[in-house]
């Protein structure tokens, strides 16, 4: 039998961790037979897999043993070249120094609580916000205030009593179609938000992964594109743009704090795996990528609108969602009296798979609020797992 451990062995951070409510649901949802709105998992059937394997020969072929050998705990130089011209084509000023390769965005996180949270920082964030952001701060000790929200996103005005107030250590934001609720921070807020921060000295994380994935409205800059006085970090990825099996994310950051987080990225891991950045360096510039994400966002279009008119006709009239302009995700507003997470146990045994919303919170609240992936079902399963579900609803 193996040894139990005495409590006092673990760090005292370990006390406050929670698990991750998606990965369990994840467990069951990958049954066949479940159909499943629960994780945030991009469409396979999309994923380039034979550009890939070509990327890959390419690769092996003509640089094989650079490929495999350790590499710079920077990026591969030509990866870090071309996520600099990426950047500048969504409005941000970048070069490749500023820019560091990450073990996909999760890593940004990690990395980012590292060098800035001591035990019993504050960190402001969106309320709800992305649930392994939540995790990642916490693994650092960190205290969350939750910046005011609605349906466009944070409240800028509301940040500099809570700057003053609190002295947090930084801002973190998703401001493209925000994980959960799909919510989009106009063009408006973010240039208020650059201001503030500048006024405030205030450290903003602008996380973007979705920003690629919008299938109506207008595109917006970037928070960075605004930031003229270096406050603002800026994230983005390739898990959901090519596939999150590469594991590859990026940070752009100012020469200070660029040079920091090289360090501890050096202490995690080394670098980030120099066959997957040649691999997707190979497959970026010998595919054209304007007719994969077209082919992405027409399929996602296309599902977010089954799913809502699938909610319209199911769900009960107390009911809301948002209307996401893209990403992969919408929240559905349920009564005051509603509990997602028993509602979740009712909808296992029906084989329908969601995310209670209250885990999305940092401080407490949100049983009324479910959150619902659309990105990984197709229409057909959409509308019979929207069936399921709103027959427990109505129900309810």
């Amino acid at each position: 039998m193996a040894m139990s451990f005495p409590s006092e062995l673990y760090a005292s951070r370990m006390r406050q961790l929670r698990p991750s409510t998606i990965r369990e649901i994840l467990k069951v949802a990958a049954q066949p037979e479940i159909i499943s709105f629960a994780g945030g998992l991009p469409a396979p059937e999309l994923f380039p897999v034979d550009a890939v394997r070509a990327a890959a020969d390419e690769v092996l072929t003509r640089s094989g043993r650079e490929a495999l050998q350790y590499g710079p705990s920077e990026g591969f130089p030509a990866l870090r070249e071309w996520i600099a011209h990426e950047m500048q084509s969504r409005g941000i000023q970048a070069a490749p120094a500023d820019v560091l390769v990450t073990n996909g965005s999760q890593q940004v996180l990690d990395l980012v609580a590292k060098l800035f949270i001591n035990p019993g920082d504050v960190v402001l964030t969106e309320n709800p916000t992305y649930l392994a952001a939540i995790q990642a701060f916490q693994a650092l000790e960190a205290r969350f205030v939750p910046v005011p929200t609605d349906g466009e996103g944070l409240i800028p005005e509301a940040l500099p009593e809570l700057i003053k107030q609190h002295r947090p250590k930084f801002l973190y934001t998703i401001p493209n179609f925000q994980n959960p609720t799909g919510v989009t921070l106009s063009a408006k807020r973010r240039q208020a938000l650059a201001r503030i921060a500048a006024e405030h000295q205030l450290m903003v994380l602008e996380d973007d992964p979705y920003g690629k994935l919008r299938y109506s409205g207008t595109e917006v800059p970037p928070i960075k594109h605004w930031d003229e006085a270096g406050c603002v970090l800026y994230a983005s990825t390739f898990s959901k743009t090519i596939a999150p099996g590469l594991r590859l994310g990026w940070i752009a950051a100012p020469a200070d704090v660029f040079s920091r987080l090289l360090i501890l990225k050096q202490a995690a891991d080394l670098h980030t795996s120099g066959f997957d950045q040649r691999v997707a360096l190979a497959y970026l510039t010998g595919n054209d990528q304007s007719v994969h994400l077209e082919r992405i966002r027409h399929a996602y279009g296309e599902r977010f609108a089954v799913m809502d008119a699938a909610l319209k006709v199911e769900m009960p009239a107390n009911y809301q969602w948002t209307k996401p302009e893209g990403g992969m995700f919408l929240w559905l507003t349920g009564p005051v009296e509603l509990d997602g997470l028993k509602l979740l146990e009712q909808a296992i045994k029906h084989q329908v798979a969601f995310v209670p919303g209250r885990d999305f919170f940092p401080t407490d609240g949100g049983s009324n609020y479910l959150r619902l992936n659309f990105s990984n079902s197709n229409p057909e399963r959409i509308r019979e797992g929207v069936r399921r579900l709103g027959a427990l609803c109505r129900v309810g």
